[in-house]
Protein backbone atom coordinates (compact mmCIF):
# COMPACT_ATOMS: atom_id res chain seq x y z
CA UNK A 1 0.00 0.00 0.00
CA UNK A 2 2.83 2.37 0.87
CA UNK A 3 4.48 1.91 -2.52
CA UNK A 4 1.15 2.22 -4.40
CA UNK A 5 0.14 5.42 -2.61
CA UNK A 6 3.54 6.99 -3.14
CA UNK A 7 3.80 6.17 -6.83
CA UNK A 8 0.15 6.46 -7.93
CA UNK A 9 -1.19 9.23 -5.71
CA UNK A 10 1.59 11.28 -4.12
CA UNK A 11 4.04 10.91 -7.06
CA UNK A 12 7.02 10.65 -4.75
CA UNK A 13 9.63 8.06 -3.84
CA UNK A 14 8.10 4.67 -3.06
CA UNK A 15 9.81 4.22 0.31
CA UNK A 16 8.28 7.18 2.15
CA UNK A 17 6.01 5.99 4.99
CA UNK A 18 2.63 7.36 5.96
CA UNK A 19 1.07 8.16 9.33
CA UNK A 20 -1.33 5.82 11.14
CA UNK A 21 -4.74 7.06 12.26
CA UNK A 22 -5.64 4.82 15.18
CA UNK A 23 -8.63 4.61 17.50
CA UNK A 24 -7.47 6.05 20.84
CA UNK A 25 -8.72 3.02 22.76
CA UNK A 26 -6.49 0.72 20.65
CA UNK A 27 -3.39 2.92 20.72
CA UNK A 28 -1.32 1.06 23.33
CA UNK A 29 -2.03 -2.33 21.73
CA UNK A 30 -0.25 -1.24 18.53
CA UNK A 31 2.22 1.44 19.67
CA UNK A 32 4.56 1.97 22.60
CA UNK A 33 2.75 5.10 23.71
CA UNK A 34 -0.36 6.06 25.63
CA UNK A 35 -0.45 9.81 25.00
CA UNK A 36 -3.11 11.47 22.90
CA UNK A 37 -1.85 12.75 19.53
CA UNK A 38 -4.79 14.12 17.52
CA UNK A 39 -2.53 16.29 15.31
CA UNK A 40 0.19 13.72 14.46
CA UNK A 41 2.72 15.47 16.70
CA UNK A 42 3.93 12.35 18.55
CA UNK A 43 6.23 9.62 17.28
CA UNK A 44 6.24 6.19 18.85
CA UNK A 45 7.77 2.80 18.32
CA UNK A 46 5.53 0.04 17.00
CA UNK A 47 4.77 -2.46 19.77
CA UNK A 48 7.19 -5.37 19.78
CA UNK A 49 4.30 -7.82 19.35
CA UNK A 50 3.49 -6.20 15.97
CA UNK A 51 7.08 -6.01 14.68
CA UNK A 52 8.47 -8.38 12.07
CA UNK A 53 12.18 -8.76 12.80
CA UNK A 54 14.50 -8.68 9.82
CA UNK A 55 16.32 -11.90 8.99
CA UNK A 56 20.12 -11.95 8.81
CA UNK A 57 19.82 -12.08 5.02
CA UNK A 58 17.49 -9.03 4.98
CA UNK A 59 19.89 -7.10 7.22
CA UNK A 60 22.59 -7.54 4.54
CA UNK A 61 20.46 -5.88 1.88
CA UNK A 62 21.30 -2.35 0.75
CA UNK A 63 19.38 0.75 -0.29
CA UNK A 64 15.84 0.40 -1.64
CA UNK A 65 15.98 -3.40 -1.27
CA UNK A 66 16.48 -3.00 2.48
CA UNK A 67 13.87 -0.24 2.70
CA UNK A 68 11.26 -2.50 1.05
CA UNK A 69 11.51 -5.16 3.77
CA UNK A 70 8.19 -5.53 5.64
CA UNK A 71 8.95 -4.48 9.24
CA UNK A 72 5.58 -4.84 10.98
CA UNK A 73 1.96 -5.91 10.70
CA UNK A 74 1.27 -2.33 9.55
CA UNK A 75 4.06 -1.80 6.99
CA UNK A 76 2.65 1.29 5.22
CA UNK A 77 3.04 3.33 8.41
CA UNK A 78 6.21 1.75 9.82
CA UNK A 79 9.41 3.76 9.42
CA UNK A 80 12.77 2.02 8.95
CA UNK A 81 13.48 2.43 12.68
CA UNK A 82 10.16 0.72 13.60
CA UNK A 83 8.52 4.00 14.58
CA UNK A 84 5.41 5.83 13.37
CA UNK A 85 3.98 9.37 13.60
CA UNK A 86 0.67 8.79 15.38
CA UNK A 87 -2.77 10.35 14.97
CA UNK A 88 -5.25 9.30 17.64
CA UNK A 89 -8.92 9.45 16.66
CA UNK A 90 -11.81 10.00 19.10
CA UNK A 91 -15.52 9.61 18.58
CA UNK A 92 -16.16 12.94 20.32
CA UNK A 93 -13.95 15.02 18.03
CA UNK A 94 -14.27 13.26 14.65
CA UNK A 95 -17.24 10.92 14.69
CA UNK A 96 -17.35 10.08 10.95
CA UNK A 97 -13.65 9.22 10.79
CA UNK A 98 -13.94 7.30 14.06
CA UNK A 99 -16.82 5.23 12.66
CA UNK A 100 -14.92 4.57 9.42
CA UNK A 101 -11.93 3.20 11.35
CA UNK A 102 -14.27 1.27 13.63
CA UNK A 103 -15.89 -0.43 10.59
CA UNK A 104 -12.46 -1.19 9.14
CA UNK A 105 -11.49 -2.76 12.48
CA UNK A 106 -14.66 -4.91 12.44
CA UNK A 107 -13.70 -6.28 9.00
CA UNK A 108 -9.92 -6.64 9.46
CA UNK A 109 -9.24 -6.67 13.22
CA UNK A 110 -6.97 -3.66 12.62
CA UNK A 111 -8.00 -0.26 14.10
CA UNK A 112 -5.61 1.69 11.90
CA UNK A 113 -5.95 3.52 8.58
CA UNK A 114 -3.21 5.14 6.55
CA UNK A 115 -3.25 8.92 6.82
CA UNK A 116 -1.55 11.46 4.59
CA UNK A 117 -2.12 15.00 3.43
CA UNK A 118 -4.40 15.24 0.42
CA UNK A 119 -2.10 16.62 -2.24
CA UNK A 120 0.32 15.58 -4.95
CA UNK A 121 3.99 16.19 -4.27
CA UNK A 122 4.76 19.77 -5.27
CA UNK A 123 1.15 20.95 -4.99
CA UNK A 124 -0.45 22.71 -1.99
CA UNK A 125 -2.67 20.69 0.32
CA UNK A 126 -6.29 20.41 -0.84
CA UNK A 127 -8.34 23.18 0.76
CA UNK A 128 -11.73 23.04 -0.99
CA UNK A 129 -14.03 20.59 -2.78
CA UNK A 130 -12.78 21.99 -6.10
CA UNK A 131 -9.14 21.36 -5.05
CA UNK A 132 -10.13 17.83 -3.99
CA UNK A 133 -11.80 17.08 -7.32
CA UNK A 134 -8.85 18.48 -9.26
CA UNK A 135 -6.36 16.39 -7.26
CA UNK A 136 -8.61 13.32 -7.61
CA UNK A 137 -8.68 13.73 -11.39
CA UNK A 138 -4.88 13.99 -11.52
CA UNK A 139 -4.11 10.83 -9.56
CA UNK A 140 -4.81 7.13 -9.79
CA UNK A 141 -7.39 7.32 -6.98
CA UNK A 142 -10.53 5.35 -7.89
CA UNK A 143 -13.00 7.06 -5.57
CA UNK A 144 -13.43 10.37 -3.78
CA UNK A 145 -15.62 10.99 -0.74
CA UNK A 146 -16.27 14.53 0.50
CA UNK A 147 -18.81 14.64 3.30
CA UNK A 148 -21.83 12.79 1.92
CA UNK A 149 -20.69 13.13 -1.72
CA UNK A 150 -19.28 9.97 -3.36
CA UNK A 151 -17.56 10.03 -6.77
CA UNK A 152 -16.14 7.21 -8.88
CA UNK A 153 -13.36 8.10 -11.32
CA UNK A 154 -14.77 5.91 -14.10
CA UNK A 155 -18.02 7.93 -14.01
CA UNK A 156 -16.28 11.31 -14.42
CA UNK A 157 -15.77 13.19 -17.67
CA UNK A 158 -12.42 11.90 -18.98
CA UNK A 159 -11.70 15.36 -20.44
CA UNK A 160 -11.27 16.64 -16.86
CA UNK A 161 -8.34 14.29 -16.21
CA UNK A 162 -5.05 15.98 -15.23
CA UNK A 163 -1.53 14.64 -15.62
CA UNK A 164 0.63 15.62 -12.65
CA UNK A 165 3.40 13.24 -13.75
CA UNK A 166 4.39 15.72 -16.46
CA UNK A 167 4.44 18.65 -14.02
CA UNK A 168 6.75 17.34 -11.29
CA UNK A 169 9.95 15.31 -11.37
CA UNK A 170 10.79 13.05 -8.44
CA UNK A 171 13.30 14.38 -5.89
Amino acid sequence: MQKNLNLKVKYRESFRPFAPSVLKEDLSEWFDINIDSPYMLMVSNINKSKIIEMTDQQKKLFGIDKLNVKRSEIPAVTHVDYSARIQTVHKETNEKYFRLIEKFKEKTNCPILVNTSFNVRGEPIVNSPLDAFSCFMGTDLDKLVIGNCYLEKKKQDHLLKKDYKKEFKLD
